[in-house]
C-alpha cells in the first residue's frame, strides 16, 4: 500500500492545471468506448489517441518538474482557473476537429470554450452533423466544466472574497475577515482535495438519478444523458436539438425543472460556504429572490396572454392556457439559472394569444443568474438581492430621515457595505457588456445582434443566440476575429471580472 499512496501524493502535488488536463485525458476514453460500441471507429480513435497523447505529454512535464514542484496558493489556483477555460480548450478541440474533418480548428476551439465555461453556444447549427460520440463529448466537457466550479467556489473563490463571496465576507473585500468556509486556514492543495472528494459523489449521483427520471419519461439514452448533463452544468448543450426533440414530453420537462433549483442556491446541495445563521433553504435570499422570479414573471406573461384572448376574439381553452403557462414557467427557469432549455410549450404562449413573446426578457432573466457559489452565470441573485435591500433601505431613509434600522434575519448574509461592492461589480459587468458589444459591432456585427451575443457570453447563457432574436443567429458565418471574441468573453463571463482583476493585481484586490 506504501508505494500506491506515494504514487498518488506525487500526483496530487502536481500543479492544478496538469490535474485537470489528466482529468480530461481520462475523459476523452468515454467518447472513445461509445463510438466503439456505435462501431464508429474513426471518431474512437480521434478521441482515443487524443487522450493518450495527452497523458504522454502530462507525463512528459511531471518527469522534468521532477520534485521541483512549487508550492502555489489561491492565486496560483486561480490561474490555473484561467488557464483551463482560455488554454485547455486548445488540446480538448484536437479530436472534436479531428473526427468532423469538415469544420475548421477555430469553430472546434470555440466550441470547446462554450461547453467548459457551461455556456452552450451551439456553433454546429444542424445537431445531425455531428457524430453521436461527439455530442456526447461535448456534453462531458459541460459536465465537467460544472464540477470544476462547484469545487472551486468552496476550494478558490471562497477563501479570496470572488464570485460573489465579496458581498457576504465580513469585513472590506479581501480583507480576510470571517471566512465563508471552515478549512480557511487549511492547506489549499488539501482544501481543494477536500473539497472536490466531498462534492464530486453528489455531483456525479444527482446527474445519474436525473438521467434515469428522463429515460423512465421517455428519452432515449444519449439525449436523456446529454440533457442531464447540461441541466446539472446549466450548460444547455442538446444532442437533439432541444428539449422539444427528445420524447419525453412534458414529464421530462418537470423533472429537469426541479434539478434546476439547484442552479438557484449553493444551499441545495452543499453549506460548506455558509458563514453565518443557520443555512437553512426557506430563509436563503439567492433562493426565495429566485422563487419569486420563477413564480412571478410566468404570472405576468400569463396574464397578459389572457387579457389578449378577448382583443384576438380566440375561445378561451383551459388545457391550452395552461400548456402556455407551464412553456413560461419552464422557459423563465431554464434562463434564470442559465442553462437556456426552451420548452416544447414556449410558443404555445404567443399561439394562445396571437402575441409574441419578446425575447428581451429571456436576455434579463439571463443577465441576473443564479445564485452565487452554483454552475449558473449572470450577475447573480444575491448581488441584485443586496442592491434591492439597499434602494428599499434608502427609500425608507427618504420617509424616516432619522430611523435606525437593525439587521434583519434576510439580510445576515451580507456585508454591511455588501451593496456598495455588489454595485461595484454590476459596473464592471455593463462596461464589460458594452465592450463586447462595441467590438463585436465594430468587426460587422449589428447592434441586436451584438448586444445579444454579449449578454449570452457573459451570462454563459449560449441558447440566447437561437431564442432572443427574431431569427436564430447563426455563429458559424462570425468572422474569425469575431468567434475569439466571443471565446474572450465566455471567459470572462465564467470567471468574472472582479477575478480578472484579483488575478493580475492582487494588491488592488486587497487594498
Amino acid at each position: 500500500m506504501a508505494p500506491r499512496n506515494h504514487t498518488a501524493g506525487g500526483l496530487l502535488r502536481l500543479p492544478l492545471f496538469l490535474l485537470i488536463w489528466g482529468v480530461a485525458c481520462i475523459a476523452m476514453w468515454v467518447p472513445a468506448t461509445h463510438a466503439v460500441i456505435l462501431n464508429d471507429h474513426p471518431t474512437s480513435q480521434s478521441f482515443f489517441f487524443s487522450g493518450l497523447l495527452g497523458l504522454f505529454v502530462i507525463a512528459v512535464i511531471a518527469l522534468s518538474l521532477g520534485n521541483k514542484v512549487p508550492r502555489y496558493g489561491m492565486p496560483g489556483q486561480l490561474l490555473s482557473l484561467l488557464a483551463t477555460f482560455a488554454v485547455l480548450p486548445l488540446f480538448l478541440a484536437l479530436p472534436v476537429q479531428d473526427a468532423l474533418k469538415n469544420t475548421s480548428f477555430l469553430n472546434a476551439y470555440f466550441d470547446m470554450v462554450s461547453a467548459v465555461t457551461t455556456t452552450g453556444a451551439d456553433i454546429f447549427a444542424d445537431p445531425g452533423r455531428l457524430p453521436p460520440s461527439v455530442h456526447l463529448w461535448r456534453a462531458i466537457v459541460g459536465w465537467l466544466g460544472g464540477l470544476l466550479m462547484w469545487i472551486a467556489a468552496s476550494a478558490v473563490l471562497a477563501p479570496m472574497f470572488l464570485g460573489g463571496f465579496e458581498v457576504t465576507a465580513k469585513g472590506e473585500p479581501g480583507g480576510g475577515g470571517a471566512t465563508p468556509v471552515l478549512m480557511q486556514k487549511a492547506d489549499p492543495r488539501r482544501q481543494l482535495i477536500t473539497v472536490a472528494r466531498t462534492l464530486t459523489p453528489v455531483y456525479f449521483a444527482l446527474t445519474l438519478v436525473l438521467w434515469t427520471l428522463l429515460m423512465m419519461t421517455g428519452s432515449k439514452s444519449l439525449a436523456g444523458l446529454t440533457h442531464a448533463m447540461s441541466v446539472m452544468a446549466t450548460s444547455g448543450i442538446s444532442s437533439v436539438g432541444g428539449t422539444e426533440a427528445a420524447n419525453s414530453g412534458m414529464a421530462g420537462e418537470m423533472v429537469m425543472f426541479l434539478f434546476m433549483f439547484f442552479a438557484l442556491s449553493r444551499l441545495t446541495f452543499s453549506s460548506d460556504t455558509v458563514s453565518t445563521g443557520d443555512g437553512r433553504l426557506d430563509r436563503d435570499p439567492e433562493f426565495r429572490s429566485g422563487l419569486l422570479i420563477v413564480l412571478g414573471v410566468p404570472t405576468l406573461l400569463f396574464l397578459r396572454h389572457w387579457l389578449a384572448t378577448f382583443e384576438v376574439n380566440s375561445a378561451e381553452d383551459g388545457m391550452q392556457a395552461l400548456r402556455a403557462f407551464w412553456g413560461a414557467l419552464f422557459t423563465v427557469m431554464s434562463f434564470l439559472s442559465t442553462t437556456g432549455f426552451e420548452s416544447a410549450d414556449w410558443e404555445a404562449a404567443g399561439q394562445w394569444s396571437g402575441l409574441e413573446t419578446p425575447g428581451m426578457i429571456l436576455l434579463g432573466l439571463s443577465l441576473i443568474g443564479g445564485g452565487v457559489a452554483t454552475t449558473a452565470g449572470g450577475v447573480k441573485l444575491l448581488r441584485v438581492y443586496a442592491l434591492y435591500l439597499n434602494g428599499l433601505g434608502e427609500m425608507e431613509r427618504l420617509v424616516h430621515p432619522s430611523s435606525v434600522s437593525g439587521e434583519g434575519a434576510g439580510n445576515r448574509r451580507l456585508q454591511k457595505n455588501g451593496a456598495f461592492v455588489a454595485w461595484i461589480f454590476f459596473m464592471l459587468f455593463a462596461l464589460s457588456l458594452a465592450l463586447i458589444s462595441t467590438v463585436l459591432a465594430a468587426l460587422g456585427t449589428d447592434f441586436e445582434t451584438s448586444l445579444i451575443l454579449a449578454v449570452s457570453a457573459l451570462s454563459t447563457t449560449g441558447p440566447l443566440t437561437e431564442v432572443a432574436a427574431s431569427e436564430p443567429i447563426m455563429l458559424w458565418q462570425l468572422v474569425p476575429s469575431a468567434k475569439l471574441v466571443l471565446c474572450f468573453a465566455m471567459v470572462l463571463g465564467r470567471l468574472e471580472t472582479l477575478a480578472i482583476i484579483a488575478l493580475l493585481s492582487p494588491n488592488l484586490w486587497r487594498s
